[in-house]
């Protein structure tokens, strides 16, 4: 077979636009550095106004919860207006919310009520145990729920009360103690 020799170009030729096209990247390159540094700067500026929105509304909210309290053992066909005139000879009352189920959208038998000042919650707690539709009603203070705690009395995921750990099953106390636990009161949803 013959052999193919390989093409050699001249080198005189490419030499000077090589140098142009060096200068041209260089300048290129140059000006994305810059436009990746402004962009850096305005993400650091986002940020720092991230934050501060953050840091205002934490404090809203913890300052609406000392305000509040929780009524649990609610009544499914309760009204709003039926816990706002159980409670209203606490004190104003700026808000009552009856949770519901995303799902099905009926209440879930409880609900919070936020007062316009947090001494009112004190007279509030005295109505705990009262009745309302023949209901024994559990009032307790609200609580402000921290970013990255479990809403379940801050147990991790997955910890306490026959949860799962990274190891596997860990029923509370350790060891097998026999039985099917179903979803007693600790199951956490994932």
């Amino acid at each position: 077979m013959a052999e193919v020799e390989p093409k050699v170009e001249d080198e005189m030729v490419g030499g000077e636009e090589e140098e142009g096209n060096d200068e041209e990247d260089i300048l290129a390159m140059k000006r994305r550095v810059a436009e990746m540094e402004e962009e850096a700067t305005k993400l650091r500026e986002m940020t720092a106004v991230l934050e501060q929105q953050s840091s205002e509304l934490r404090e809203d909210k913890e300052d609406i919860d000392s305000r509040s309290i929780f009524v649990g053992n609610v009544d499914y066909e309760v009204s709003p207006e039926e816990i706002q005139a159980h409670f209203q000879s606490c004190g104003p009352i700026n808000r009552v919310t009856i949770l519901l189920d995303k799902f099905t959208g009926q209440p879930k038998g409880y609900g919070y009520v936020e007062f316009t000042e947090p001494s009112i919650v004190a007279h509030a707690l005295l109505l705990n145990e009262s009745v309302l539709r023949g209901r024994n009603l559990k009032v307790t203070p609200k609580r402000t729920n921290l970013p990255g705690m479990a809403s379940r009395g801050g147990r991790g995921r997955g910890r306490g009360r026959g949860g799962f750990s990274s190891r596997g099953f860990t029923p509370r106390g350790g060891g097998y103690r026999g039985g099917y636990r179903g979803r007693g009161r600790g199951f956490v949803p994932y």
